[in-house]
């Protein structure tokens, strides 16, 4: 017999396969708590916007809210949290512009300098922006103990707002030790982003299943395909899953589909990523803690 957000999860998934919903009813829809399912983690850009930062920017195709929703609705997923991507810089319009289109719906992560004013902070707080994100591959650490940081991760503080590392498991380190002293939550990108070759084995993530017990860490079960080719980056999932459940349990674990999967786009499907999530979590209440308990009170929704 069907639970009753099992039995939920099927209607929106049958109403979705009907047909796209117009944008009047996406911006209509207000999911209801009992159905929420968040998804922690994907994009949204125009293919005509600035994109200063060319590391991963794409090219020839656009990534809209609505296509965003169009995702959720046609894979059981109700919310979704936006992430700034990182070749749109600073410029944090567009997604400021998406979140406020549909403040039921969506919640951001920010990128920002470390001189951002506590005006332009509240600006985007306003829109429902809940936290900043530091990609770091490629980077070094950044200069935690200079002014202008020191400034930013005391409001970050004050405002309770999470910082999102997306740095290689090696490097973590460096990055995630000063926010945690400073007193910031942290939240962690595709798994922590252990090396393809070593795997769970990687003391960069061994690194990380420390930090279970400071219960100020969540990890994003997400872009597991960027930790390996043919079927690698799967595999060190499936072998991660228990670790970080021990070490972490499941309220800190959090899942995100990476739409639409820049630099993967040809190789990586919404869909393909949402059945993932049922293969490293069997159980319907595990899935429901991490797709709703956990995010709802993270992202505040």
């Amino acid at each position: 017999m069907l639970t009753r957000r099992e039995f939920t999860m099927s209607m929106i998934a049958t109403g979705a396969s009907a047909g796209l919903a117009s944008l009047a009813a996406c911006t209509a829809i207000k999911p209801t708590i009992s159905s929420m399912a968040v998804d922690c983690h994907a994009h949204v850009f125009l293919r005509n916007l600035p994109m200063p930062d060319p590391r991963r920017a794409p090219s020839g195709y656009d990534a809209s809210p609505e296509d965003f929703l169009h995702r959720l609705e046609a894979n059981g997923m109700t919310h979704g949290v936006l992430v700034q991507p990182s070749f749109l810089g600073t410029d944090n319009s567009y997604l400021v512009a998406a979140l406020r289109k549909y403040p039921n719906r969506f919640r951001g992560i920010a990128v920002v300098d470390p001189t951002v004013t506590g005006k332009q902070l509240d600006q985007l707080q306003d829109a429902g922006v809940v936290g900043i994100r530091l990609n770091q591959i490629g980077l070094p650490a950044p200069d935690f103990a200079s002014p202008a940081w020191a400034a930013l991760l005391k409001e970050l503080w004050y405002r309770n707002w999470q910082v999102e590392v997306h740095q290689l498991a090696q490097s973590l380190k460096p990055i995630v030790d000063p926010l945690l002293s400073s007193g910031v939550n942290v939240v962690i990108d595709h798994f922590g982003r252990p090396d393809p070759k070593l795997g769970i084995n990687d003391p960069g993530f061994q690194y990380l299943l420390t930090l279970g017990a400071t219960r100020r860490v969540w990890i994003k079960l997400s872009g597991a395909y960027r930790n390996g080719a043919d079927g690698r980056g799967q595999q060190i999932a499936l072998d991660a899953l228990p670790l970080l459940r021990e070490s972490y349990g499941l309220q800190q674990l959090i899942w995100g589909s990476d739409w639409p999967h820049t630099l993967f786009e040809k190789t990586a499907f919404y869909s393909d990523q949402r059945t993932l999530l049922n293969q490293w979590l069997p159980d319907a209440n595990d899935r429901h803690t991490v797709l709703a308990d956990v995010p709802r009170k993270l992202f505040r929704f």
